[in-house]
């Protein structure tokens, strides 16, 4: 049986922060504010059930599981962007 995907909310904040390596890059460029990007990462964390984030003052680092899955997760949201453009198309 497939497992239930964590919210899409989640998984877009979680990957525009670990493509531009800031909260506030992917608060731009989702167009919220940098506190709903982090609670949307920590609510994906909660979730999960491990952390995907570390922060260290200013600075973002990836953990090892997040580094695993984040190409992936790009990649998925990309396929669900084309998806979405070629049905519009029709």
């Amino acid at each position: 049986m497939a497992r239930r995907l964590p919210p899409l909310n989640a998984l877009r904040a979680f990957e525009a922060v670990a493509r531009l390596g800031s909260v506030r890059a992917a608060a731009a460029e989702l167009h919220v504010t940098p506190a709903a990007v982090s609670q949307q990462v920590k609510a994906l964390e909660a979730d999960l059930g491990f952390q995907l984030v570390r922060r260290r003052g200013n600075q973002l680092e990836l953990t090892e599981a997040a580094r695993a899955g984040s190409d992936t997760v790009t990649a998925g949201l990309r396929l669900m962007a084309q998806s979405v453009r070629a049905m519009r198309e029709h």
